[in-house]
C-alpha cells in the first residue's frame, strides 16, 4: 500500500461494468470499494434518515437527488481517514463532483467508454437480486439456477429500467449528465478513459494505468492478472 492515501473514482454508464472492474482493482490494490448503490441499500434498510428519502425516490422511479446520496456519501467518506478508496457510481453529477472536491483531491478518474451496442446488449439480459444488489448476465455470467440468486436462492428480476425500450433513453441521460464530470476532471488532469467491448480486455489497461500510481498489493499480478468473466 502507498504512504499516501490513494483515491480513485470509476465512471461509466449502466452496463459498463463497473462494479466487475473496482471488485478487480480493490483486490489487486488493496482499495476500499465503496459502491453508492451498497451504501443506499445498507441506508434503506437501516431506516437511516437518508435512507428513508432515498426509498422515496427509488419507489417513484426517480433519481435519488443530489443533496442526499452528496450527505449520505460524504459523511461516509469523513470517516475513511486510513484506507486509500475507489468510488463507483458516485459522482454522478457535476454537483456531486464539486461536492467532493470539498473534502477531497481524487488522483485516478477512470472512464469507461463502451459502444451503445455493447451497453444495450448487456442490459437487455441483465437480472438482479434485489435486496444484495448482485447482478447476472445470462450471456456471460449467469446463475447456478436460472431465475435463481446463487447466494439466497431468492428470485431474481428485470429492472423495468433494463428492458431494451428503456436502455436508450437512460443512455441518453447518462451521457449527458456525465460530460460535465468528465470534462471537470479531464480539466484537474486525473481523467484516463479506456475503450473496448469486452472487460477482460480492458482489464489490463487499467491495471497498468493503476500500477503507476499505487503498487499492487501482489507484485506478480502484474506478470499474470485474474481472469474475469467475458464482457
Amino acid at each position: 500500500m502507498a504512504d499516501k492515501l490513494f483515491r480513485a473514482v470509476i465512471l461509466g454508464p449502466p452496463g459498463s461494468g463497473k462494479g466487475t472492474i473496482s471488485q478487480r482493482i480493490a483486490q489487486c490494490f488493496g482499495l476500499q470499494h465503496l459502491s453508492s448503490g451498497d451504501f443506499l441499500r445498507e441506508n434503506i434498510t437501516a431506516n437511516t434518515e437518508a435512507g428513508v428519502l432515498a426509498k422515496q425516490y427509488i419507489e417513484q422511479g426517480l433519481l435519488v437527488p443530489d443533496h442526499v446520496i452528496t450527505r449520505l456519501m460524504l459523511n461516509r467518506l469523513e470517516k475513511i481517514t486510513r484506507h486509500s478508496w475507489l468510488l463507483d457510481g458516485f459522482p454522478r453529477t457535476l454537483v456531486q463532483a464539486e461536492a467532493l472536491n470539498s473534502i477531497c483531491s481524487v488522483d485516478v478518474v477512470i472512464s469507461l467508454n463502451i459502444p451503445f451496442e455493447t451497453l444495450k446488449e448487456r442490459l437487455s439480459t441483465r437480472w438482479v437480486h434485489p435486496s444484495s444488489g448482485r447482478m447476472y448476465n445470462m450471456e456471460f455470467n449467469p446463475p447456478h439456477i436460472h431465475g435463481i440468486d446463487d447466494v439466497s436462492g431468492e428470485p431474481l428480476v428485470q429492472h423495468e429500467d433494463d428492458k431494451p425500450d428503456v436502455v436508450a433513453a437512460r443512455l441518453k441521460e447518462y451521457k449527458g449528465i456525465a460530460k460535465p464530470v468528465i470534462d471537470l476532471y479531464k480539466k484537474e488532469g486525473v481523467l484516463h478513459s479506456v475503450s473496448g467491448t469486452e472487460t477482460n480486455k480492458i482489464w489490463p489497461y487499467i491495471y497498468s494505468l493503476l500500477c503507476t500510481k499505487i503498487p499492487p498489493v501482489d507484485p506478480e499480478e502484474s506478470q499474470h492478472p485474474p481472469p474475469l468473466y467475458s464482457q
